[in-house]
């Protein structure tokens, strides 16, 4: 199925590992061209190829986001490079998970700096050039915003926030001519759920295989989702064939939110 992406232009943040590198591929395999951005230059160069191997091409920009003028940068770098932009992911950013009792005001302010403040600097910079391309943004966001947890208090705040940001500025978008909505993914087999595995493992005596199957079911999912099935509904939501999605906030979790 042709997604109608080829010559569009890109932007992903958090690319140069897990989902966003997944989404980056993904993006690439439908012809799409990418600026792609993360605090690791290797890793991105790593993805660059990948894309190339792809058929398309990457512009690399190494960036902290939680740094206030970086996003800014990021927009003016890709717009000097390919003269306009088509799609903005908002992908970056991971959250301290732990008691809250424990979580210092640092911890706080990290988790909302770049995952949100990032994100919300990085939609003002590209605004002005999605609206002329009459463009597409997107966020990958989280299922902790949905549904609380005890030991989750920062990531939870931070998803729910930037998902009443996307659908104020799917309202906006209404009337600017701009696409936006947003991916739920749940657990996803990253090297961060890794860690979550190894320390089940520690604390059931488990191997890792055993601790990843123990974990999946006490989350009541059959399996941890992959990281190219949150690209595939990115890439399809950047597509003319979601034309009519708008402020849409999708679940891809494997049925763990069962909420309304």
């Amino acid at each position: 199925m042709d997604l109608g992406l080829r010559g569009k232009v890109a932007l992903v943040t958090g690319a140069s590992r897990g989902i966003g590198r997944a989404i980056a591929e993904s993006l690439a395999a439908e012809g799409a061209k990418l600026a792609l951005a993360a605090r690791d230059l290797a890793a991105l160069e790593e993805v660059a190829e990948a894309v190339a191997a792809r058929g398309s091409e990457a512009f690399l920009h190494r960036a902290d986001l939680r740094e206030a003028e970086a996003p800014q940068a990021f927009r003016d770098a890709a717009i000097a490079h390919y003269g306009r932009i088509d799609i903005v992911v908002g992908n970056a950013g991971a959250t301290k998970r732990g008691d809250f009792l424990q979580l210092s005001e640092a911890d706080w302010a990290d988790g909302f700096a770049l995952k949100f403040h990032g994100h919300v600097r990085l939609t003002r910079a590209a605004w002005p050039d999605l609206v002329a391309s009459k463009g597409t943004l997107l966020f990958v966001i989280g299922v902790g915003g949905r549904t609380p947890g005890a030991e989750f208090t920062i990531g939870g705040s931070v998803n729910a926030a930037l998902m009443n940001f996307t659908k104020s500025m799917a309202d906006r978008g209404v009337a600017d001519g701009v696409r936006v909505c947003a991916v739920n993914p749940g657990a996803i087999a990253t090297a961060r759920l890794q860690t979550r595995i190894r320390s089940y493992a520690a604390e059931h005596r488990l191997d890792e295989t055993a601790a990843a199957e123990g974990l999946a079911r006490a989350m009541g999912v059959a399996r941890f989702g992959r990281p190219d099935e949150i690209a595939d509904m990115i890439t399809f939501l950047a597509s003319d064939r979601a034309a009519y999605a708008q402020g849409a906030l999708i679940d891809v979790d494997g049925g763990v939110t069962r909420t309304l």
